[in-house]
């Protein structure tokens, strides 16, 4: 439903990972990173270098051709802008800090996220937190929470996946913003002032063990005690014995979960259909990229897999 960051695609990811750990930050970004980053192709950055002399790349030892930090601002705010219907002509009378004041004007003006999705992603590559601040507040005192999160964040996070996958981010960016987000919506429910409504149900909320993933946890927090339902939030890594004491203490018409890390030791049909199992007269609502991507999960009449967050919005509506 709520996919965040870079998710997990089994053995590629877990090698890509361990190879991004020992990778510096960056201090040069090359074609490919720039492709990634901006949405600039790489043959129309060189017509674009060549015919408008926009920016002189620099070269290693070896002749390959790079970026530094400097510059990829720089192509991020002239992709924006070009989106936007500016002329590569045009910006490239404009000095570079006429360039960024349009790109300015653009993010607090745009009628779509996209300039938005520019800027979170900027503020990201350099740990500005002021920034990525303003541009959530901004958008939260215009939208509420759960509309920036469907419509800005969610998408932002699937852009932040790409690049993780890529190569074009640290993983240190992802756990940056992450936090960030994070910090919003413990501040946005502790906020809710909504009383139980009379078709209240209770869920229960967790993360299985190994499993750390919790935006998608939190944001369903949010939009349950929002609609006036009931939850029991226990978190990140929670093993089958104590969710199964906890759900009989409580007695929960539904139990909600996100399966977006490979355990090792349990496949993820399995583990569903230990769920089933435990919880036979229960509604199990599943989300994640281990659920969405596994074609071998069979589901009951009891199971729900939520692709969307708009998907969760109609199971919801049908309680």
């Amino acid at each position: 439903m709520f996919e965040q960051g870079r998710g997990n695609n089994g053995s590629r990811v877990q090698k890509l990972n361990k190879r991004k750990s020992k990778k510096d930050f960056r201090d040069k970004y090359f074609i490919k990173d720039i492709e990634n980053l901006t949405g600039i192709r790489a043959y129309t950055l060189r017509i674009w270098e060549q015919r408008y002399n926009l920016l002189v790349p620099k070269r290693t030892d070896t002749n390959i051709r790079y970026y530094e930090e400097d510059d990829l601002k720089y192509l991020m705010n002239i992709a924006l802008l070009n989106q936007h219907g500016y002329k590569i002509s045009r910006i490239a009378n404009m000095s570079r800090d006429e360039v960024q004041r349009h790109t300015l004007f653009l993010s607090e003006n745009a009628s779509t996220h996209q300039s938005q999705i520019q800027g979170l992603t900027q503020a990201m590559m350099n740990f500005e937190e002021r920034e990525f601040t303003r541009i959530l507040t901004f958008h939260m005192l215009k939208l509420g929470m759960e509309e920036t999160m469907m419509q800005l964040l969610f998408p932002f996070l699937k852009h932040v996946g790409v690049l993780w996958l890529s190569g074009s981010i640290h993983v240190a960016h992802e756990h940056f913003i992450t936090n960030l987000i994070k910090q919003r919506l413990y501040t946005a429910i502790d906020q809710l002032a909504v009383l139980p409504n009379a078709k209240a149900k209770k869920f229960l909320l967790f993360l299985p063990s190994n499993e750390n993933h919790e935006l998608s946890l939190l944001f369903a927090n949010y939009m349950l005690r929002s609609r006036g339902h009931q939850v029991v939030y226990l978190g990140s890594s929670v093993s089958i014995d104590d969710l199964y004491q906890i759900y009989k203490m409580h007695n929960p018409e539904a139990v909600f979960t996100a399966l977006t890390t490979t355990n090792p030791k349990v496949p993820v049909e399995v583990y569903v259909q230990t769920l089933v199992r435990n919880f036979p007269s229960t509604q199990i609502v599943l989300t994640g990229s281990q659920v969405l991507m596994n074609r071998d999960i069979k589901t009951q009449d009891n199971v729900h897999v939520i692709a969307e967050p708009s998907d969760f919005i109609r199971f919801l509506d049908a309680l």
